[in-house]
C-alpha cells in the first residue's frame, strides 16, 4: 500500500519544511507582524521537533510492520533533506548559523545523496551507517539551539560540519571498496 502512515508521515515532514523556513526567515512577512521574535522561535523549534519525531516513526513503524515501500524510499530521506536545508537556510538568513558551516553540510549531503543513487543504480546496499546516524543526531541539536539562540549553537553546529564530512568520507570510502 503506497499511502501507508509512514509514507504520510513523510509527506507531513514534506510540508513542515516550509513552514519552518516561514517561521525562521520571514518575520517580517505580514502574517508574523506584531509576533515576538523569542515565540518564532519557539513556534519554529515546536515544527522542528515534531517533524524530527515524524522522522523517528515513520522509520521505526515501517521497519515495524513491514510496510517499506518505494515510495518511503524516496520521499522519506527527501523530506529529511528538505526539514534539513529549511532550518539551515533560515538560520542563515537570521544570522544565527555560519554560512561556510551550512555550505559544507550541504555539500556533503548533495554529493553523498548523488553517490547513494548511483549505488543503488548498481544494485548496491546504501543502508545508513552508525556514523550517519550520529551525524542526523548532531545536526538535529545544532538545529535545536540554533533555533533557540541558546549558548554553544555555534560549536554544536562546528561539531555536527566534522561528523558530517567524517561521515561522507565513509560513504565514499564505502563506496569505492565496493567498485573494485
Amino acid at each position: 500500500m503506497i499511502l501507508n502512515l509512514p509514507n504520510l508521515l513523510a509527506f507531513l515532514r514534506l510540508l513542515m519544511a516550509p513552514l519552518l523556513l516561514w517561521l525562521l526567515a520571514d518575520r517580517d512577512s505580514s502574517l508574523l507582524a506584531g509576533i515576538h521574535p523569542s515565540w518564532l522561535d519557539y513556534f519554529a523549534a515546536l515544527v522542528f521537533v515534531l517533524a524530527s519525531v515524524t522522522d523517528f516513526f515513520d522509520g521505526y513503524i515501517a521497519r515495524m510492520f513491514n510496510q517499506i515501500t518505494t515510495l518511503g524510499k524516496i520521499i522519506d530521506p527527501l523530506a529529511d533533506k528538505m526539514l534539513t536545508l529549511a532550518a539551515f537556510l533560515g538560520l542563515v538568513v537570521l544570522g544565527r548559523a555560519d554560512v561556510w558551516a551550512i555550505f559544507l553540510i550541504l555539500s556533503r549531503e548533495f554529493f553523498i545523496t548523488g553517490l547513494r543513487v548511483m549505488a543503488v543504480s548498481e544494485g548496491r546496499d546504501v543502508a545508513s551507517s552508525m556514523t550517519g546516524k550520529i551525524k542526523t543526531v548532531a545536526q538535529m541539536v545544532a538545529i535545536g539551539f540554533l533555533t533557540m539562540d541558546w549558548p554553544g549553537g555555534t560549536l554544536l553546529l562546528w561539531f555536527a560540519v566534522a561528523i558530517t564530512l567524517y561521515s561522507g568520507y565513509e560513504y565514499i570510502r564505502d563506496y569505492a571498496k565496493g567498485a573494485s
